[in-house]
């Protein structure tokens, strides 16, 4: 097998691909094909070539849409390749709709041989730099105590997701999932073991995701997913799972248990008006705040789907834990709901206890203020 480089020349003309190679002859290893799809089948089962030059009419599959399968397949290595037209004559709608697919450059078919041997060069040594650096980045970008990716990273993949979210018209969503009183967790049990606890949760998540997805540290006890592809109703749901199983999750420190919540924010492109990754992250990190403030144990995506607006109920135990920690207004927007879940004990007290003691006050009350459901 030879060391060069491989160039796949695909064209109907014969002529045209021969002196092709006849410019690159002993500088790079030449295949043809002379359809855009025996050129496709070429690419999938040859993981050897590393550039593709293709005419823009070409039989069964043309220029345009081989480039087109290239962007958007499964296949990291295909969706990266360099890639180079044969293009006689200027039409800028053409260019326009090559360049909307991250064409890599134009040429025309009598192009000099120096010319396309410089193209060549500068696109393969961009490769070599673009493979160097995404190395560098997989050995940097990771947690050493966790192994979960950091915030710089995934603000680097939340903008390729933008992209290509951009590109083909496909959703690109984000979560940011945090613990509700995080700091009320640190208080009690060190910031050493809630780091810990963070991580292991964390952890179990990277589990279920897709392996396109993309789980990292986004601040102290607060994670973001990326996930590419993804409607927001799926994200909705996926975070309303993860905030179930954490609250099934028993913590004990110093003999007490401590009630585990968490609260969720959902952003998602095309469907918000964010345009950079920093945009989107903000958005997602505002709603999980929103569901903090609105008693917590919540999924929040602001006006994507209607159905994730309708409130989970607050616990008492959480109620009563966020009273000890000083954290009352948290509880204030949840006292309707709370007091619905607390008057059978009431009306147990009164008729065991204290015969005399009116319920119908606080009832009324309680009905009054009760919040508002959701459309």
């Amino acid at each position: 097998m030879s060391s060069l480089p491989r160039v796949l020349i695909v064209g109907e003309s014969s002529e045209v691909r021969a002196s092709l190679a006849e410019h690159l002859k002993g500088v790079y290893d030449i295949r043809e094909e002379s359809s855009g799809e025996s050129a496709w089948q070429s690419l999938v089962l040859d993981n050897t070539i590393t550039v593709v030059i293709a005419s823009l009419e070409t039989p069964v599959l043309d220029g345009y849409g081989l480039l087109e399968r290239l962007r958007t397949c499964r296949l990291a290595r295909l969706r990266t390749i360099p890639f180079i037209l044969i293009l006689d004559g200027d039409d800028q709608e053409v260019l326009e709709k090559f360049e909307k697919l991250e064409v890599s450059d134009f040429i025309s078919s009598n192009v000099k041989a120096a010319e396309l041997r410089t193209s060549l060069h500068n696109l393969l040594q961009f490769l070599l730099t673009r493979q160097s650096l995404e190395e560098s980045l997989a050995n940097q970008t990771k947690d050493p105590k966790t192994g979960l990716f950091t915030r710089r990273y995934i603000e680097l993949h939340t903008a390729q997701s933008i992209s290509r979210s951009l590109r083909h018209d496909s959703p690109a969503s984000l979560i940011i999932i945090g613990f509700d009183n995080y700091s009320n967790i640190v208080s009690r049990i060190g910031e050493e073991k809630a780091e810990g606890m963070g991580a292991k949760f964390a952890k179990q998540i990277a589990d279920k995701v897709r392996r396109e997805d993309c789980i990292g540290h986004f601040s102290p006890g607060r994670f973001a997913i990326v996930a590419p592809g993804t409607t927001p109703e799926a994200c909705v749901i996926f975070a309303n799972r993860l905030r179930h199983a954490i609250e099934k999750a028993v913590i004990s420190a110093n003999g007490q248990r401590i009630p585990l919540s968490m609260s969720a924010g959902i952003a998602s492109v095309p469907l918000d008006n964010a345009s950079s990754a920093e945009q989107l992250m903000d958005l997602a990190y505002q709603r999980m705040e929103i569901a903090f403030a609105a008693g917590g144990n919540r999924t929040e995506c602001g006006d994507l789907i209607r159905s994730s607006l309708v409130a989970p109920t607050m616990r008492v135990d959480q109620a009563l834990e966020l009273i000890r920690s000083q954290k009352q207004d948290t509880v204030t927007a949840q006292l309707p709901a709370l007091g619905e879940q607390i008057l059978p004990l009431l009306r147990l007290v009164r008729q065991e206890l204290a015969p005399d003691l009116s319920l119908e006050t606080l009832e009324k009350k309680l009905t009054e203020h009760k919040l508002p459901e959701k459309d």
